[in-house]
């Protein structure tokens, strides 16, 4: 009887700690994050003239695996990154890059004709940017690193303008989420000038 009572105690007891245990982790929301646009192109952004109208076409945008995933992911070490299980993009992250590329340069370079690949072959298409994602990820607290390699073609596809190497390095300051996402969308900001700066340098 007192082996009984026992048994039915701990099975109880396991039953009420199983049920809070799985309320404090329900109990975290998760928490959704974007990259965000430019919304001014900058006083340091020399105003656009003859660029007026440009039509740029944003896009393929290749992103590495181990970006392709909803969680925020981290860089603990060299050779050692961390999933952020309750930190996460509210959408897929190279789509989000992707647009805020565009409308970063839509911004820059004072022109609302700027289209995501794959465009319809009848859009036109002055210029052409290509991006290759390596690496965009940082740590809260410390940096944020994007590294990509870009190619401006002509907007037929068929003269590559320009090809270039881009390392940015963003401090991410505060040692939350929010902040890292900031630094993220500030990389992005430094790649799009840099690509407004090429294509500015081409002149139409």
């Amino acid at each position: 009887m007192k082996r009984s009572l026992f048994i039915r105690c701990a099975m109880l007891a396991m039953i009420v700690s199983s049920i809070m245990t799985g309320g404090c982790v329900a109990s975290k929301p998760s928490k959704f994050y974007m990259l965000q646009a430019l919304s001014t192109a900058g006083p340091e952004t020399p105003a656009a003239t003859a660029e007026q109208g440009l039509a740029v076409g944003v896009g393929p945008v290749a992103f590495p695996d181990y970006l392709d995933r909803p969680q925020m992911v981290t860089r603990t070490g060299q050779n050692e990154l961390r999933l952020a299980e309750f930190d996460r993009w509210a959408g897929p992250l190279d789509e989000n890059f992707a647009q805020v590329l565009a409308d970063n340069l839509s911004t820059l370079l004072a022109t609302d004709r700027v289209a995501l690949f794959p465009w319809p072959k009848s859009t036109p298409i002055d210029y052409q940017v290509a991006v290759e994602v390596t690496q965009f990820d940082g740590a809260p607290g410390g940096m944020v690193l994007l590294t990509a390699r870009w190619t401006l073609r002509s907007g037929d596809g068929q003269n590559t303008l320009a090809m270039r190497k881009s390392s940015i390095s963003e401090s991410a300051g505060g040692a939350d989420y929010a902040a890292l996402a900031a630094a993220q969308s500030r990389a992005v900001a430094r790649l799009s000038r840099e690509v407004a700066a090429a294509i500015q340098s081409l002149g139409h």
